[in-house]
């Protein structure tokens, strides 16, 4: 499994997942700059993502949904706050309306994912930082730690196919 590590940290509000694949930094790179190879692995496998609109430059906005099995979609929104190619990018991370807008009742985070070379491929360090210890709490008691640590598993089989 690719997640070797989890932290959660209430007096940071943050959760941080750490990560190692049999690839280069470059190839980890090109999984998340194109929506349609990201579209393999992010979300929980119940759950695909379907991107309909993805840019990994400063200053853009992705546009996603979640699908469950029954067939409902989940929006989220990224706003892309810098980027360090291929070494990782920032990112402001909130549920969405229908309209890929923010959902105000709902928490948002900060995000932050690096990539670094390892002599074995590389370490991925993602990181979400709430605005308190209850909204990190509430996408916690949501399944995020699961959710997100489900979709992480899924990348080394598809960057070694």
């Amino acid at each position: 499994m690719p997640v070797i590590e989890v932290t959660k940290d209430v007096d940071t509000h943050s959760i941080t997942i750490v990560a190692e694949f049999a690839a280069t930094v470059e190839r980890l790179w090109e999984l998340y700059a194109d929506p349609r190879q990201l579209e393999q692995v992010f979300g929980p496998p119940t759950y695909p993502a379907t991107f309909v609109e993805h840019e990994l430059t400063e200053g853009t906005t992705s546009k996603y949904f979640m699908t469950s099995p029954d067939g409902e979609k989940y929006p989220g929104l990224w706003r892309i706050t810098s980027v360090d190619r291929p070494n990782g990018f920032t990112f402001e991370d909130f549920f969405a309306t229908e309209n890929f807008e923010p959902a105000e009742d709902l928490p948002a985070s900060e995000c932050s994912y690096s990539f670094k070379p390892t002599a074995e491929g590389v370490r991925a360090t993602y990181v979400s930082v709430f605005t308190s210890a209850e909204a990190l709490q509430e996408v916690l008691d949501m399944g995020m730690k699961e959710g997100a640590t489900s979709s992480i598993n899924q990348i080394d089989a598809f960057l070694s196919a």
